[in-house]
């Protein structure tokens, strides 16, 4: 028998808050997850980047000096060698840094998915430490290309197999168009100071857009009552969201416009956009979002090059697959358990040919007993168990046992040549193909 590991051992270190470990069964949904968000995005013509965790702190700060993703969520610090740096709190600044390094061909069109770091108070949906796929597209003006980017979300969403998604857009023009709405936002809400929360207040003395995506009930009525971005907006812009518009239209994908929508970071213009979950609660429902944020690059250094793009958070968007009860966790297991009570060598030969045949198998080890290893086939979910014993291994057989019912004329226990084996159970058993890793009907 091998070795036990005790159970009620209190462990020295556990994650902290916010952060957490994500295990077998579930991180084969993650996996799948970013899969199918790959074989969307893929076929229009997007390529995987994957740009780092920590960037000099001076690349968020573009991101906006009055959201609260600078001035109080960011993991930032002084690195050994000096340097003030941060955890990437969100994807696009970091697309637009390498963009503004590497100078590729323009249009540059990628995708890319992974942890973002955030310090805020954790709750159902949102943490510490949460991950995100990610579309952008630079060095395009078209207001098509927005229409595009909007679609792959929306595609990705269906595939995923939701159906209570919305999508709500909404324009803030061109930068002269924005200052004008800024001013406009700023004189409503200094009139009617008295009505907003003290949130809101300080909230104005930043950036008088951020108190629009305030969710607190105190501001609704103020809010409310607020200008509307459409109001102010040039004939350039105004042309640019109609296209928009048309587009999605003729796509057929139905939207709702939400003048109030501004998104949580200060580089957006002209298109935004969010994908909204019906079955969420209505102050943490975006599922995703995005839009346009010409001039991003230009202010990290690089040449002025229009950007537009989206950012789906996987948690968030999991739990509203298991409200409507669709993309559930897959299935995990291997398709062969080699059982060997022999001293296991047998089963490392057996467990290699399988894998080199491109099957799935998996053994037991310690030199259990025939009871343990049965018990061990039985929990790796494999349909077929290979046992090698004594008379086996003299006789250089094995006999193959069938572990689920499946009613297909899958043969009963038999016998088999070891050196027919791998043939076999490949021509007589449903052993399952390697996975793609992304496939067109999910």
């Amino acid at each position: 028998m091998g070795p036990q590991i005790a159970c009620d051992v209190v462990p020295a270190f556990q994650t902290s808050p916010g952060m957490r470990d994500i295990l077998p069964p579930d991180s084969a949904r993650w996996r799948r997850f970013v899969d199918v968000f790959a074989g969307i995005v893929g076929p229009a013509g997007y390529g995987l980047v994957i740009p780092p965790l920590l960037e000099d702190a001076g690349v968020f700060q573009r991101v906006g000096e009055a959201t609260e993703v600078v001035t109080k969520q960011m993991y930032r610090f002084t690195d050994l060698g000096g340097r003030d740096v941060a955890l990437r709190p969100e994807l696009t600044a970091s697309i637009c840094r390498a963009f503004a390094e590497h100078r590729p061909a323009v249009p540059w069109k990628v995708w890319c998915a992974g942890p973002q770091f955030r310090y805020e108070k954790p709750q159902r949906g949102r943490l510490r430490q949460f991950e995100q796929v990610d579309v952008e597209v630079l060095g395009v003006d078209d207001p098509h290309v927005d229409v595009e980017v909007i679609a792959l979300g929306w595609r990705f969403f269906q595939a995923l197999g939701l159906r209570r998604v919305e999508l709500a857009l909404n324009t803030l023009g061109q930068p002269d168009d924005r200052r004008r709405y800024v001013e406009a936002l700023r004189d409503h809400f200094e009139a009617h100071l008295d009505a907003l929360t003290e949130e809101g207040r300080q909230t104005l003395t930043r950036n008088p857009l951020r108190v629009l995506d305030s969710k607190r009930s105190g501001d609704a009525d103020v809010i409310a009552a607020a200008p509307a971005m459409t109001d102010h907006l040039s004939d350039a812009a105004a042309d640019h969201f109609a296209t928009v518009r048309a587009g999605v239209d003729a796509l057929g994908i139905p939207y709702r416009i939400e003048p109030r929508l501004v998104r949580g970071l200060d580089y957006y213009l002209r298109t935004t956009f969010e994908y909204l979950g019906g079955t969420l609660d209505s102050a943490q429902n975006a599922l995703g979002g995005g839009g346009r944020y010409d001039g991003l690059v230009e202010a990290l250094g690089g040449p002025a090059t229009p950007g537009v793009g989206f950012a789906v958070g996987v948690d968030r968007t999991l739990i509203a697959c298991d409200d409507e009860g669709v993309f559930s966790t897959p299935a995990v297991g291997v398709d062969v358990f080699v059982v060997d009570t022999t001293g296991g060598a047998e089963a490392l030969v057996i467990t290699e040919e399988l894998r080199q045949a491109g099957r799935s198998a998996d053994r037991a080890f310690d030199g259990r007993s025939m009871k343990s290893q049965m018990k061990a086939a039985d929990r790796s979910g494999a349909d077929v168990a290979v046992i090698i014993g004594p008379d086996e291994l003299a006789a250089e057989t094995a006999v193959v046992r069938p572990l689920r019912v499946h009613g297909d004329g899958t043969p009963d226990q038999a016998v088999v040549p070891r050196a027919k084996l791998v043939h076999h159970l490949i021509q007589h058993h449903s052993l399952r193909s390697p996975a793609p890793l992304a496939s067109e009907d999910e």
